[in-house]
């Protein structure tokens, strides 16, 4: 509280730190950080004096405040900052609402629990006047203090979800959940952030990914926060938030990758099962019949799960989120609603031949256990297929928009 009463009644007017119109907004979410607001804001003007300095290049702070008890929206209002009030509850829609509410074009996000210092901004706002779109701080870069992150933050979560983060959507950012970043008000609103929850780190460099735009990443500091309470941060629920999120905006490692590998294996199960019924592989037979069921249970599951991976492609290339891949654009003239009922029908009549022909056999056999389950087996798989092909069609074109095609032809077709 010190900080407060020895600023000038000039300098609660507002927090810009040159004249003329704002361009710089540094946006912290807060939620009952009496203790550490003073402190931040106070760093923030500090960085928006330098931000000035080297940019020529006004600002302001804004506290998105998420239903503060502690009296923190009256200690951002006396250091001169703008409070706004953000109903919905969680990080990501505080810092939803406050960017929603800042007037400049280059957006600053950071903490209001005196981890990050906001003069790592300055460097962050050269590289947006630059060019870049995003830029991220690096805490390995900058250096992370003593006690300022818990070590299964540090060796395991963070590197972790870094990790795959880069290897799903090929980000090439060392670290992806540094809460300190800056973004152009344009690249925000193309972005169409929504998570209101931790994911919102996630979700803001995913789709700067998915959307090609220029990365950036300059080093940052992180220091022990000043607050004697436990932080808002859950490491382990928060961090299988950010993992979930991460596979459901990856329709390719979520759904592509485990029917590769599900209907590869079934279908060399079968296959191998096929060849050895009829004597095209010296030996005997390796594997039994237990395995034909293990294959059809892989082919079918791996059909679906490429029919999910589809379907999750067409919808996130309809919000928005992301381009389609070159193979979906490339088959675009046979995806639609009509081949996917007529391939489906004929596999379906496909397995019902077979099945009627698997009967009449059976009963001149005088329905004795059949030598080999197999032909069943392979008519039953056909069956499964066709019904999840044509059930899939009406999913797809639904997710298309209602029509009958589910991608859209390229424009010089």
């Amino acid at each position: 509280m010190q900080l407060i009463d020895t600023l000038s009644a000039g300098e609660r007017v507002g927090a810009h730190a040159a004249a003329g119109p704002i361009a710089v907004s540094i946006v912290m979410p807060c939620l009952n950080e009496a203790q550490s607001l003073a402190h931040c804001v106070a760093n923030a003007r500090e960085a928006l004096a330098r931000i000035a300095a080297a940019h020529g290049l006004a600002g302001e702070i804004v506290i998105a405040d998420n239903g503060s008890i502690d009296g923190s929206q009256a200690i951002a209002e006396a250091m001169g900052a703008r409070v706004v009030p953000v109903t919905a509850r969680g990080y990501g829609a505080a810092l939803i609402g406050g960017f929603n509410a800042a007037r400049g074009r280059y957006l600053v996000m950071g903490d209001a629990d005196g981890s990050y210092d906001f003069n790592d901004s300055v460097g962050m706002i050269g590289r947006l006047v630059d060019g870049a779109d995003l830029c991220m701080g690096s805490r390995f870069k900058g250096g992370i203090k003593p006690g300022a992150m818990p070590w299964k933050n540090r060796y395991i979560g963070n590197p972790v979800l870094t990790g795959i983060l880069n290897l799903f959507f090929r980000s090439g950012i060392e670290d992806a959940h540094c809460g300190l970043r800056a973004i152009r008000r344009e690249a925000y609103e193309a972005l169409g952030l929504e998570s209101t929850g931790m994911e919102f780190a996630s979700e803001m460099v995913i789709k700067a990914s998915l959307k090609g735009i220029r990365v950036d990443e300059v080093p940052a500091t992180l220091s022990p926060d000043l607050r004697d309470r436990a932080p808002h941060l859950r490491p382990w629920r928060d961090g299988w938030r950010h993992l979930r999120y991460l596979f459901m905006l990856s329709p390719t490692w979520a759904f592509g990758v485990p029917a590769a590998l599900l209907a590869g294996a079934g279908c060399v199960i079968l296959a191998m099962e096929l060849l050895w019924a009829f004597g095209l592989i010296p030996g005997p037979v390796r594997f039994g019949q237990n395995w034909a069921i293990v294959g059809a249970f892989s082919v079918t599951t791996g059909h679906f799960a490429a029919l999910a991976s589809l379907a999750g492609h067409i919808y996130s290339a309809r919000l928005g989120h992301r381009s389609l891949p070159p193979l979906v654009r490339k088959a675009a003239r046979v995806l639609t609603l009509e081949h996917s009922l007529v391939f489906g029908g004929l596999l379906v009549l496909l397995s019902v031949a077979g099945l009627v022909t698997i009967g009449v056999h059976w009963s001149l056999a005088g329905f004795a256990a059949p030598h080999s389950v197999l032909p069943l087996i392979l008519a039953t798989v056909a069956g499964a297929v066709g019904v999840q092909t044509m059930l899939a069609g009406f999913l797809l074109a639904l997710l298309a928009g209602h029509g009958g095609r589910f991608v859209e032809l390229p424009a010089n077709d």
